[in-house]
C-alpha cells in the first residue's frame, strides 16, 4: 500500500493534483472543477508584478505604500501595512505583519505603471500565456481568483521550469527577503523567523506548517482561507495542489502535512 493510499481525503468536493516540470503526475479529485482560491491568488499577482519588473515597468525598489516602504517591502509582507486596512503598524523592514492590503496597493502600483487595469493585466501576462482557462480574478488581488487545481498546477510548473516568468527574478523571489524577521503565519501562529520571499511564503524552519515534515526549507508557495494551497519543492521537483469546498479549519491543519508527506514519499 502506498503512503497516498493510508491518507483520509475529506469528503467534500475537493481536488489534489501532483506535478513534476515536465507534466501531472497525479490527479485526485474534481481536478478541473472551479473552486475559490484565497490567499493563494497573491501567487498569482506576485507573477503578474515580476513580469512587469522583468519588462522594466516597475521597480522592487521604488516606493509603494506606507512611507519608507517599496515594491520589495510591500511583497514581502514587511512593509508595516495592517491586514485589511491602510493603518501602519511598523516601519518598513521590522517585522512580517501578513497584509493583503499590501498586496492590493502593488496591484494598484503595477496598474498605474503599466496604464493597464490589473485584472487586464494579469490575464495578458500570466493566465493566457500558461494557459490557465478556467482562472478568473473576481475581486480583490490579494485573495478573489478561482480556478480549478488542474490550472493550479499548471502555476506550480512555471514556477518549477519558468518559461514565462524571468528565471533569475522569480530565484530572487523565491529567496528569504529581509532574513530574521518575525511575525504570525495565519492559522499556525507566531513564528520566529517568519520567513517570506517577493509573495511567496518560504517554509524555512517554521513549525507548526500547512507543508510536510518531509518539505525542504527552500518549499514555497501559499495556502488560503478557502481550503486551498499550492507549494513547490525544488528540492524534490515537485508541486502540489489542493482545492476544496470547505474553509481552512481543523481539517486542513491535520491533513495537508500528512498529504505532503505521502506525495514526497511516493511520487519524489
Amino acid at each position: 500500500m502506498s503512503a497516498l493510499d493510508q491518507v483520509q481525503l475529506p469528503d467534500f468536493p475537493h481536488a489534489v493534483v501532483v506535478t513534476d516540470a515536465s507534466g501531472t503526475r497525479l490527479a485526485h479529485g474534481e481536478a478541473g472543477q472551479s473552486f475559490p482560491w484565497a490567499s493563494v491568488t497573491k501567487l498569482l499577482t506576485t507573477a503578474a508584478t515580476l513580469v512587469a519588473v522583468s519588462r522594466h515597468l516597475v521597480d522592487l525598489e521604488e516606493p509603494a505604500g506606507p512611507e519608507g516602504a517599496t515594491v520589495r517591502h510591500l511583497l514581502a509582507h514587511a512593509s508595516g501595512v495592517a491586514m485589511d486596512s491602510d493603518d501602519t503598524l511598523s516601519a518598513p523592514g521590522r517585522r512580517r505583519i501578513y497584509s493583503n492590503r499590501g498586496m492590493e496597493i502593488v496591484a494598484d502600483h503595477v496598474a498605474e505603471a503599466t496604464g493597464t487595469d490589473f485584472a487586464d493585466w494579469l490575464e495578458d501576462t500570466v493566465l493566457v500565456p500558461l494557459g490557465l482557462s478556467t482562472v478568473v480574478l473576481e475581486g480583490s488581488p490579494a485573495h478573489g481568483a478561482r480556478g480549478s487545481a488542474e490550472d493550479l498546477a499548471a502555476l506550480g510548473r512555471e514556477l518549477l521550469a519558468p518559461e514565462v516568468l524571468d528565471p533569475e527574478l522569480l530565484a530572487e523571489a523565491t529567496t528569504v527577503q529581509l532574513p530574521g524577521l518575525p511575525g504570525v503565519l495565519p492559522g499556525f501562529g507566531r513564528q520566529d523567523p517568519n520567513d517570506w520571499g517577493l509573495g511567496f511564503e518560504i517554509r524555512g524552519t517554521k513549525s507548526p506548517h500547512w507543508t510536510g515534515s518531509g518539505n525542504a526549507p527552500e518549499t514555497f508557495g501559499h495556502f488560503g482561507q478557502s481550503g486551498s494551497f499550492l507549494w513547490v519543492d525544488p528540492r524534490a521537483g515537485l508541486a502540489t495542489a489542493f482545492l476544496g469546498a470547505e474553509r481552512f479549519g481543523e481539517w486542513a491543519a491535520g491533513l495537508w502535512p500528512g498529504l505532503s508527506d505521502a506525495v514526497l514519499t511516493d511520487l519524489r
